[in-house]
């Protein structure tokens, strides 16, 4: 359950997405589309883009489902400007994918357990990699508990993460996590914060 706490600066905000498939690993791709279409993302601290629900799978390509869409975190002042996408057509390595209103906002909410699907690491050590978001939550000043999820690879292989389960937030913390996230590349989807109902299996 959410807790009471301030209104976000921020918001997550969606359009609908039409289209067969899209490359498995998009993430760098999709930012490239985005930034082309809306440069003001470049200059929009903590503007995020979150994954694309696709089909599991190994193969190259992944199959849309017909309820995709594209969601993303952005400062509240700046979701009209995202009914620019309205009707227009993203390339994403090949793949071009349809983009339908009304843009869906949805409120960031305070939860006591927060997840990111992958947080971008310098190193494929576990341990190393929690040392990195303790120093960070630390300069944030969050306190919390961290439960490490499975290591990924993206972007061709040249970057990496982990899966990151964030325990025990107070309101205040997780608002702070929710429009601050952690790590890089953020546009690639890493470091965006979602609540979750329990902290249980992260790392399945």
């Amino acid at each position: 359950m959410a807790m009471d706490g301030p209104r976000a600066t921020m918001v997550d905000a969606s359009l609908a997405l039409a289209g067969q498939a899209l490359p498995r690993d998009h993430r760098q791709a999709l930012a490239e589309a985005l930034l082309a279409a809306l440069p003001w993302l470049a200059q929009s601290p903590g503007a995020g883009v979150h994954r694309v629900n696709i089909a599991a799978g190994d193969g190259p390509q992944a199959l849309l489902s017909r309820r995709s869409r594209l969601t993303l975190r952005v400062l509240r002042h700046r979701v009209e400007a995202l009914s620019a996408l309205d009707g227009g057509t993203l390339d994403i390595g090949g793949a071009r994918l349809g983009l339908a209103g009304p843009v869906v906002v949805r409120e960031l909410l305070p939860y006591r357990t927060l997840y990111a699907h992958v947080v971008e690491s310098a190193d494929a050590d576990e341990l190393a990699f929690l040392r990195g978001v303790e120093a960070e939550l630390d300069s944030l000043g969050v306190a919390c508990r961290s439960i490490c999820g499975r290591l990924q690879q993206f972007a061709g292989g040249a970057s990496r993460g982990f899966g990151l389960m964030l325990d025990g937030l107070d309101a205040a913390d997780a608002l702070r996590v929710l429009e601050h996230g952690l790590g890089a590349h953020r546009l690639w989807g890493c470091g965006l914060f979602v609540p979750h109902r329990s902290a249980a299996a992260v790392g399945s």
